[in-house]
């Protein structure tokens, strides 16, 4: 169900939908859409709307220290919804934020080699063309954290750039805070992570300006944003399991599609095992219960989908 939001829409993502709340304010709405391979799917995951907003509201509590956030309210604000069913879809997904002046760039942190830069580092021993010592491994833990800046890409994907490349799209000033504001968000989360038994790979930040200072904004450490690993499943040289997609990513890559649309439909035992897996990271990064959230249990799941019932889903 899309729900009816009655303020003008001001545009959509693969996840979020933006609203115009009034001068000052954006009303963001967390679906549950899910992309893979830059594609979204047609089946949502349900409830993953609000765990992306639950997480996020959490972090910007937590890293209020490091930097300023967009967050004003999680509540839903009076008459937005057009009926009583769409006020009870929109529960526990809505952020309403400070509209911000974003900054071109996707700010990366990397603490992990993983994804692309273990790609690249197979490649020419180096993680966006600097250098890195010689004989790492795959899921190897870096010498310390790195920013890897990226551009935004309006379709496909966005594509990794050095800090001076950052530097000529936003000056230096503005660069290197935001260099210095990722790099110690990262660590404070990556440090509160590890006490839960969570290895934050690598994460990326969304910054822009509100009144004159770079804040955070959009999500923060959430599994669509980061890459979490057990840390009791992590050995340098292997792959471990993440509490993300890759239930989905893996059946995906098994079924030999072609990465363009249309996608497969999704079973429903991925569905179910995508959604514990987010469920998992918020309870296991927050120690709260998801069935807690403003909204969970009100959706009707097919039976083989897992939901939140006051136990922890198990994968």
């Amino acid at each position: 169900m899309t729900p009816v939001v009655n303020l003008p829409h001001v545009a959509s993502g693969k996840v979020r939908d933006i609203y115009d709340l009034d001068e000052e304010h954006l009303l963001f709405v967390t679906s549950d859409r899910m992309s893979a391979f830059d594609v979204v799917m047609a089946e949502p995951i349900p409830d993953k709307g609000r765990v992306l907003t639950a997480l996020s509201a959490f972090w910007f509590d937590e890293l209020e220290d490091v930097a300023p956030n967009h967050l004003v309210s999680v509540d839903l604000p009076s008459g937005v919804a057009g009926s009583d069913a769409d006020a009870a879809e929109l529960q526990g997904r809505v952020m309403v934020v400070r509209r911000a002046e974003m900054l071109p760039v996707e700010c990366i942190v990397r603490g992990y080699l993983s994804g692309s830069a273990w790609a690249e580092y197979k490649q020419s021993q180096t993680m966006h063309g600097e250098p890195l010592p010689a004989g790492l491994r795959q899921s190897e833990k870096l010498p310390e954290p790195v920013f890897t800046p990226s551009t935004k890409a309006a379709t496909g994907h966005d594509e990794n750039i050095s800090f001076d490349a950052a530097v000529d799209l936003v000056g230096k000033e503005l660069a290197e805070e935001a260099r210095r504001i990722s790099l110690a968000a990262y660590q404070k989360g990556a440090d509160l992570a590890a006490g839960r038994g969570i290895i934050i790979a690598d994460t990326k930040f969304e910054l822009g300006i509100i009144d004159g200072r770079l804040a955070t904004c959009d999500e923060v450490l959430t599994p669509d944003s980061s890459r979490f690993w057990p840390a009791d499943a992590w050995e340098p040289g292997t792959v471990p399991p993440a509490f993300d997609k890759q239930p989905l990513r893996d059946w995906l890559e098994e079924t030999g599609w072609s990465k363009t649309p249309p996608p497969p439909p999704l079973p429903r035992e991925v569905i179910g095992a995508t959604r514990a897996r987010y469920i998992e990271a918020y309870e296991r990064l927050t120690g709260r219960s998801f069935s807690s959230w403003p909204g969970v249990g009100r959706v009707d799941y097919p039976s083989d989908v897992p939901r939140e019932d006051g136990d922890r889903p198990v994968v």
